[in-house]
């Protein structure tokens, strides 16, 4: 999970796990008490969460790993009978928690310029994914999507056995997908196979809606079938179950009378704040007259038809929605809507642009409440932020501790770095219950057959 090139990195050397004094784990202050996960006494915490962390005493083969992040990935693997001997990433919050959970493997490198040359049999990537996800700016020229390529340099080096690669499924898509393109072509004629696998969190052990893409690429027999087994996923009232008991469950309420706060008592299990959609589970700015202001019966329905109209009377072929013209509204709604829209405007509720309408805010994706029914969206980088996920239950964001059960983190890795820091490490990383499915297959139908 490389995030930055940084001049003057040290390169290669071992990473001392550094200690100032501020990395014991901090006591819980949650300013309200806690409740039972879900209001129930029987949901019982996925083995995953109070299983210890693997140790590589009994592995059997060995992997290096690039971009390491905080270990997810390397830990699937541990777990399955993989040493990891050297786990490298340019920075240093997530090499600490790297080294807390699998000591001694951590280098501090920049991959960029440093290329390993250790002989393993495995070597594992998780490339950094911030240009290529549709979960952030996508940006083509983002200079870290060219990393991709340093990882066909470092296997032309090590010569593994057995590569894996980690990135979001959007990697390939568009201009993005020549990186991968190039790194698939530069194994292949290097005499590897090479196969792409998508695996779903709901499949691979952990309660969320998370995708992933592997390429699969090794040295010998071809004829392999790609069938990994599925691994059933626990509900998410299971994965949170005895959270509130962990050291490192540190839940940040927003201030009463804050807009957080606010918006967060309106919003049910499974639903968000969407102006822009109309399904239940969207809960427009209008159904919240106490936060946003109140709105008349006709009002509300030029509100409606204009989140409706913005997507069906489209001129452009781009952009989410396009301005509504005043006849088309006006023929929606069945009455002159121009009184109604000049007060909504006044309100903040709409604006207009070049004589049409469009709505001010559309609140897409913003205040997803979680539901103890269904698995959780994707665990990103700003899980804990209320303004974009709230708990299933209660008017808050996520704990670090609780975005790490979701992604299949045992209760015993630890973060001893900043809250935003652990969301960032947490967010970017690969389950480890993922990888490891993906490791239990490489073992069996790649390492044993050799």
């Amino acid at each position: 999970m490389q995030t930055s090139v940084s001049a003057g990195v040290a390169v290669g050397r071992s990473f001392a796990l550094l200690n100032d004094g501020n990395a014991e784990p901090r006591e819980r202050a949650t300013g309200r008490p806690l409740s039972l996960v879900g209001g129930r006494e029987s949901a019982i915490a996925p083995a995953y969460a109070t299983a210890p962390l693997p140790t590589p005493q009994d592995c059997a083969w060995d992997a290096i790993s690039l971009f390491s992040g905080g270990g997810g990935l390397d830990l699937g693997f541990t777990a399955e009978g993989v040493r990891i001997n050297a786990a490298y990433d340019n920075w240093r919050p997530a090499l600490l928690c790297h080294d807390a959970a699998l000591p001694g493997a951590a280098r501090l490198a920049d991959l960029q310029r440093f290329t390993p040359d250790e002989r393993c049999a495995i070597l594992l990537a998780g490339a950094p994914c911030q240009g290529f996800s549709t979960a952030g700016r996508r940006d083509a020229e983002d200079p870290r999507n060219a990393l991709l390529r340093r990882v066909a340099d470092i296997t032309l080096t090590t010569k593994p056995r057995v590569v894996v690669v980690e990135n979001v499924p959007a990697a390939l898509s568009g201009r993005h997908g020549r990186h991968w393109t190039v790194l698939e072509d530069r194994l292949r004629l290097s005499g590897y196979h090479v196969r792409r696998v998508f695996l779903s969190g709901e499949e691979s052990g952990v309660s969320q809606r998370r995708r992933r893409l592997f390429m699969l690429a090794w040295l010998g027999n071809d004829c392999i079938r790609l069938e990994l087994e599925k691994d059933p996923a626990p509900s998410l009232r299971s994965s949170l179950a005895g959270v509130e008991d962990q050291v490192d469950h540190d839940p940040h309420w927003p201030e009463r009378q804050s807009l957080d706060a606010k918006i967060a008592a309106g919003i049910g299990a499974g639903q968000k704040l969407s102006n822009v959609r109309t399904s239940a589970r969207a809960v427009p700015t209008w159904q919240m007259p106490e936060v946003f202001g109140a709105t008349s019966f006709d009002e509300r329905s030029v509100l409606r038809a204009v989140s409706v109209l913005r997507r069906r009377a489209r001129r452009r072929n781009w952009g989410d929605g396009d301005p509504v013209d005043l006849h088309i509204l006006a023929a929606e709604v069945g009455f002159d809507p121009r009184p109604h829209v000049m007060r909504l405007i006044e309100a903040n509720y709409l604006r207009s642009i070049d004589g049409r309408v469009e709505l001010r805010h559309t609140y897409n994706g913003k205040y997803r409440r979680l539901s103890w029914e269904e698995a959780s969206p994707t665990v990103d980088t700003h899980f804990g932020r209320p303004s974009l996920f709230l708990h299933p239950d209660q008017d808050r964001g996520l704990s670090v501790r609780e975005a790490a059960r979701i992604q299949g983190f045992a209760d015993a890795y630890r973060l001893p770095v900043r809250r935003a820091e652990a969301f960032e490490i947490i967010g970017n990383a690969v389950p480890p219950p993922m990888a490891g499915r993906l490791a239990a297959f490489i073992r069996e139908a790649l390492l044993k057959v050799g």
